[in-house]
């Protein structure tokens, strides 16, 4: 099953259950999964790490607001946005842990032959491709400065 084949589903048992905050997440995938469709030069389907991808940049965008509106204030609209970013996660695969990114990171400096800091970009290029979707790439990155320090 797709991801918008799961999101149609899941939009239809909300609407049935009268879930509105759900509802409100689950509507907000699904425009971004038909904008990222019909995007010049895009194709009819995505693959799986676009929708990867654009759910990451969901969650993000998520994250952010509830910040700001914590800063300002606004617990309401703050709890608003965390529920949509749980709903939005929840889609999103199973995240790595930092000890399952640590063995990755150093199988990868081993094969890399990596001696410093200046190989950084090479090991983050090889850990980004690897970990695309499963770790978060700030995280991959502080354990990839660590481990080359």
């Amino acid at each position: 099953m797709s991801l918008t084949d799961k999101i149609n589903h899941d939009i239809k048992k909300a609407m049935l259950s009268k879930d509105r905050e759900a509802l409100d997440a689950l509507r907000a995938i699904k425009n971004a999964l038909l904008v990222q469709k019909t995007e010049k030069g895009a194709s009819s389907e995505l693959d799986e790490a676009t929708e990867v991808a654009l759910l990451k940049r969901l969650v993000k965008q998520r994250k952010e607001s509830a910040e700001m509106y914590l800063e300002q204030g606004r617990e309401d609209l703050a709890r608003a946005e965390q529920f949509q970013q749980e709903v939005i996660q929840a889609y999103l695969p199973e995240q790595m842990s930092a000890a399952q990114i640590e063995e990755v990171v150093d199988r990868l400096i081993s094969e890399l032959g990596a001696q410093g800091m200046k190989d950084m970009g090479k090991v983050m290029g090889k850990a980004a491709k690897e970990l695309a979707g499963k770790a978060d790439n700030k995280m991959v990155s502080d354990i990839v400065k660590q481990k080359l320090s």
